[in-house]
């Protein structure tokens, strides 16, 4: 899987006979591991061009989860493509600040759809 995803992209994923988006808030490389940080939203789409017409108005969409913490393991076991890129705002990232300044922050070795709790 290429791995050149970056903050602000968003990105779609299959799940069943619909489709699911997240947003890339950040990928930091450490020591062991790559963790990617990401927000998933509640709207589900029933083909990937109706998937990218909402994007003109993502504003509008719900977030389900504001922030993921994953390793890289778990990440590459959902298959995943980029939509389009946009510059996140301050309020997107909140979620992201909140996770790094908690001493007791975790990061998941469970795939994206077992996070959502979706199959």
């Amino acid at each position: 899987m290429s791995q050149n995803f970056k903050a602000g992209d968003f990105l779609i994923f299959q799940i069943e006979s619909a489709y699911g988006l997240l947003r890339v808030l950040a990928v930091e490389t450490t020591e062991n591991d790559t963790v990617w940080h990401l927000a998933a939203y509640n709207e589900m789409f029933l083909d990937i061009d109706m998937a990218d017409a909402a994007l003109e108005n993502f504003q509008d969409f719900t977030v389900g989860n504001p922030h993921l913490a994953l390793t890289n393991r778990a990440f590459e076991s959902t298959q995943v493509a980029r939509m389009k890129n946009e510059a996140l705002t301050i309020e997107e990232l909140k979620s992201l600040e909140n996770w790094k300044n908690n001493p007791n922050r975790e990061v998941s070795d469970r795939s994206v759809r077992l996070m959502l709790g979706l199959r």
